[in-house]
């Protein structure tokens, strides 16, 4: 029978893309419930997606956190990621089931868990915490934190060595990167501004000698990878893609599976398959997610 333990997604975004050791360590703090971890040197950065049901989710989300703050020290970080914190973004995300496919829970338990993690992470670690989600956007805390915002829960000053954490409640989302052919900051600044819109948020960043338009894919089956792809390539020439951990299955159903290679996208990154062979889906998938 299936669980009825709700399930749901955290994203732990940890300011730490470079150190093999500590990648490590912070992945065998996790567990099982660590279904991906996608890291980059030049942003030195990782993004660690976390799924299953609540309970485990939320044991992985504070192993891993207090191994990060344990082991990190942003006073000597270098990177081209905006930060606030070592760790830096916990977006809690509350899942549900439809037709064997994971959709967007109830956000008031994303809320609850999101305010839980807060709370915890105040109480045990001294980390200061600025809550974002249906209050206030993530831009929203990046732009006024320290400035006219004072963090929602712990000290009023950030942590000596850890910063501060954004503490957000919201539906699934996909990160996305699209490296363009020509090494040009101008440029990818510029096509991130024309194509921004409210289901996608975008930066040009340089990368090493290379430079991206990164994503966010905020309403990923109105607006998903093929959709910002396109907008990129009708603007300049695209020289690869890049997901950024996992994607729903439905976003994937709602691509022609002709274009996955060029997008990079595969069945075995979508969240459903991951739970699955972890076997922390509690039952609620009959069969194991086409492989085409």
């Amino acid at each position: 029978m299936p669980s009825d333990e709700p399930l749901v997604e955290c994203v732990v975004n940890v300011s730490e893309g470079r150190d093999p050791a500590v990648l490590a360590a912070l992945a065998e703090a996790a567990g099982a419930p660590l279904l991906d971890r996608h890291h980059d040197v030049h942003h030195n950065r990782s993004v660690w997606t976390l799924a299953g049901p609540l309970a485990a989710v939320q044991g992985a989300a504070r192993r891993l956190v207090t191994e990060a703050v344990r082991r990190l020290d942003l006073r000597h970080h270098v990177g081209v990621h905006p930060r606030l914190g070592t760790v830096d973004v916990v977006p809690w995300v509350a899942l549900a089931v439809r037709r064997g496919r994971l959709v967007d829970g109830d956000i008031d338990e994303a809320v609850r868990a999101r305010d839980a993690f807060a709370a915890w992470a105040s109480g045990e670690l001294a980390l200061p915490c600025f809550l974002y989600g249906p209050e206030r956007s993530l831009p929203d805390v990046r732009r006024r934190a320290w400035i006219d915002l004072a963090p929602d829960t712990g000290p009023a000053t950030a942590h000596p060595t850890a910063g501060a954490a954004c503490v957000g409640a919201r539906p699934l989302l996909v990160a996305y990167n699209l490296w363009l052919v020509e090494p040009d900051l101008a440029l990818a600044r510029r096509v991130a501004s024309e194509i921004r819109s409210p289901t996608l948020r975008t930066l040009g960043l340089a990368v090493g000698d290379r430079v991206q338009v990164s994503c966010n894919l905020v309403d990923p089956l109105r607006v998903g990878p093929a959709d910002a792809f396109d907008a990129v390539t009708a603007r300049t020439a695209v020289a690869r893609a890049e997901l950024v951990g996992l994607v729903p299955a439905a976003v994937l159903d709602a691509v022609d599976p002709a274009r996955w290679p060029s997008l990079d996208l595969r069945p075995e990154g979508a969240i459903e398959a991951r739970l699955q062979e972890t076997g922390l889906d509690g039952g609620r998938f009959a069969a194991r997610l086409e492989r085409r």
